[in-house]
């Protein structure tokens, strides 16, 4: 009888912190896509770091503009921007190609080209707005955890259901989550955006739900599948969408 590897394991979290970010975690990658359940708590470890800084910036009597970009940085530094330039690489690849072969060899090329950064300054630029309207009406710290938790769980649920369209790159030699898999770490992101934010949890909820399935569409439609690029961006669409919500909410 095939071996079938338990749905979660405690050292998945150290794989979800070491794939993730940029802190000094050691781990043994072997579990590959089965240990994507925890990637959310990757994510609540970012927005806890940003909540920190968050809270000192407001402390330190800092304006919510400034502290909203100290916010910003802490987050780039903690994921070594991996989820921008995810977002850079399909900005380029799906709008300056006509046909899949090209679009991915131009999201494998590493120099970023003008969709790029347009992506990237618009990305910037909406999280900023987001958090400095959220900051001016107080705290956010609980905020940032929650778009941190449900910013993550896109991922599994995109590797899940849909192909690599390449075939190699980080997405590949992660492989595939089963869709138990997923399933979990949607569990746990939603779980920890109504702990953190009660019923307000909900729009971010809906939206990020919305801006995945709206990346789904155009990756299948460019690529027919889904990479790590792709799997990098539904992160920072997740984001803003969430963040988008939650202002409309709550400032």
């Amino acid at each position: 009888m095939a071996r079938t590897d338990p749905i979660a394991q405690p050292g998945d979290i150290a794989v979800a912190l070491a794939l993730l970010t940029r802190l000094p975690v050691s781990a043994d990658h072997a579990r590959g896509a089965h240990a994507s359940w925890a990637w959310p708590l990757a994510g609540l470890a970012v927005g806890l770091g940003a909540a920190v800084v968050g809270g000192l910036g407001l402390w330190l009597g800092l304006p919510a503009a400034l502290t909203a970009v100290a916010i910003l940085l802490t987050q780039v530094m903690l994921t070594g921007g991996l989820h921008e330039d995810g977002l850079a690489d399909i900005a380029d690849g799906f709008w300056g190609g006509h046909e899949k072969a090209r679009r991915l060899e131009i999201m494998k090329d590493s120099r970023v080209g003008s969709y790029g950064v347009i992506a990237l300054c618009l990305s910037l630029l909406a999280r900023w707005a987001a958090l400095t309207a959220l900051l001016s009406v107080g705290g956010i710290a609980w905020a940032l955890i929650a778009v941190g938790l449900l910013s993550r769980a896109p991922m599994p649920v995109l590797m899940a259901a849909m192909p690599n369209a390449r075939g190699q790159g980080l997405s590949a030699q992660v492989g595939q989550p089963g869709q138990p898999t997923a399933t979990l770490a949607v569990i746990i992101a939603i779980l920890g955006a109504f702990f953190c934010l009660g019923a307000g949890a909900l729009a971010p909820i809906l939206w990020a739900t919305l801006a995945t399935i709206a990346l789904a569409g155009i990756a299948k439609a460019k690529i027919g599948g889904q990479t790590g690029d792709v799997l990098g961006a539904s992160q920072q669409l997740a984001e803003i969408a969430a963040l988008a919500a939650l202002t409309a909410t709550l400032a």
